[in-house]
């Protein structure tokens, strides 16, 4: 039986849904260390312009093609593409890559659940500790509870539907979630020697420019903007045909592009407070927000407040990308399985439960099984955000160019009489530079992992 296809209630809901998808732990957490790493200033105007151009145009492209269908990933792309098989797997590849980041990002999503609970109910020094994190999650039976918590807050708003889960949840926690990391940043950027901090944020400085600059910048575009994962597509196929796809992206990209500078203005002059101008501090990686910054938090005055809301907000963060993700897959299965909502949350119930399983349990009873040298929760990371998603964004180029036409959506995009302002800039990186730049992330990825270049 066919199922009745949910809807956003109007451009509110969807911008804030899609911001939500977009704003997770890849502005939060990902952007702000890749932006300290990799120059502070010059990383932040690059990855502006990349949002400009790049993010900018596959926001439209896939929402216009979920609009233009009526369909989630697989669909769209077989009734686009006439049933070609190429352009079906393309297809899967975005329905498949939210099946299988999402039970590794809950696995995360439980880890600041954790820190969040014990920040109610210790001081800010007991967390600061130098085990406090490698124990925890090397605790196999305790990384696993946190984990079903986590995807049991997920889950439970996916069961609710798209109004009345994701839209209301989503115009609930993002509003909150801005004030939480202005109110941070305003205690952060207030320390004494914060402000080289913003200086070196916000300060371009061309000696520190790479070519790794570009390609880390375009692969932090996946991550903060949900390209390539499905999600922009199902969301699109929910959007009414009065809302306007290119106003509509052009907030969700402010918004978007706004938190991750937030939330370096919260991490990046907090550690030039903490390490006194060191520059080697900023260096920490993946461990800044859950090393790190806690050792920064009980250094400072109302250390525990500050703890407090800082992991409220990563944790709003990546609850409402958690939700994108999971409904993704589950239109999927609704659309081309003709499974009821129920049956499709159960079915990513148990998904997410044994992938993230093996995620959660490979830094304790599982640390020495390892695929391709890498713990599970690194393998996952790696094969879709490394390899099927630069895959995934090309198909959908092709998929515009070759079987749509960039014409077609164009029209889609203009409909009831909207303007396509960046109809010339979309056009032109559609056709040529968006497939250039998935290929050059998806080689360097691969180049990287086996050590043959470094990142």
């Amino acid at each position: 039986m066919k199922q009745k296809r949910g809807s956003f209630s109007g451009k509110i809901g969807f911008v804030l849904s899609a911001a939500g998808a977009s704003v997770g732990l890849g502005n939060i957490w990902r952007f702000p260390y890749l932006c300290a790493k990799y120059g502070g200033g010059i990383f932040l105007v690059v990855y502006i312009i990349l949002a400009l151009t790049f993010g900018y145009t596959m926001i439209v492209a896939e929402t216009a093609i979920g609009r233009s269908t009526n369909k989630s990933p697989v669909g769209a792309f077989d009734k686009l593409s006439n049933n070609n098989k190429l352009m079906k797997v393309g297809g899967w590849l975005n329905a498949i890559v939210p099946i299988l980041i999402v039970p590794y990002y809950s696995v995360i999503g439980g880890w600041v659940c954790k820190y969040l609970f014990e920040y109610f109910r210790n001081d800010a020094s007991t967390i600061a500790s130098d085990t406090f994190f490698v124990d925890f999650i090397g605790n196999g039976l305790e990384s696993e509870i946190w984990f079903i918590i986590f995807s049991a807050l997920v889950l439970t708003v996916i069961y609710m539907g798209v109004q009345n889960g994701i839209e209301r949840v989503s115009k609930f926690m993002m509003p909150i979630l801005v004030v939480l990391a202005a109110i941070i940043c305003i205690y952060s950027v207030t320390r004494p020697g914060a402000l080289k901090g913003v200086e070196y944020l916000f300060v371009p400085h061309f000696t520190k420019f790479s070519i790794m600059t570009i390609v880390t910048a375009m692969g932090q575009m996946f991550y903060s903007l949900s390209i390539a994962m499905g999600i922009l597509i199902t969301f699109g196929s929910y959007v009414k045909k009065e809302v306007s796809i290119e106003e509509s992206t052009r907030q969700v990209e402010i918004f978007d592009t706004a938190i991750a500078i937030l939330a370096s203005l919260m991490i990046i002059p907090a550690i030039f407070a903490f390490s006194g101008g060191d520059e080697a501090a900023l260096n920490a990686g993946p461990s800044l927000m859950f090393i790190t910054m806690p050792k920064i938090f009980s250094s400072m005055g109302f250390g525990r407040l500050i703890g407090i809301l800082f992991f409220a907000l990563v944790l709003f963060a990546a609850v409402t990308s958690a939700i994108a993700l999971t409904e993704s897959a589950v239109s999927t299965f609704s659309d081309e399985f003709g499974w009821s909502r129920k049956r499709g949350t159960n079915v990513m119930a148990v998904i997410m439960i044994i992938l993230g399983s093996l995620s959660s349990l490979g830094n304790g009873p599982l640390a020495n099984v390892r695929i391709i040298g890498m713990q599970f929760l690194d393998f996952f990371d790696f094969i879709t955000n490394s390899v099927m998603m630069p895959i995934a964004a090309l198909a959908t180029c092709i998929l515009i160019t070759r079987f749509m036409t960039v014409e077609k959506l164009e029209a889609e995009v203009e409909q009831d009489n909207h303007p396509f302002r960046r109809k010339a800039v979309f056009s032109f990186m559609i056709k040529f530079l968006c497939p250039i730049f998935v290929v050059i992330i998806l080689v360097s990825a691969i180049l990287n992992v086996f050590g043959i270049i470094s990142m």
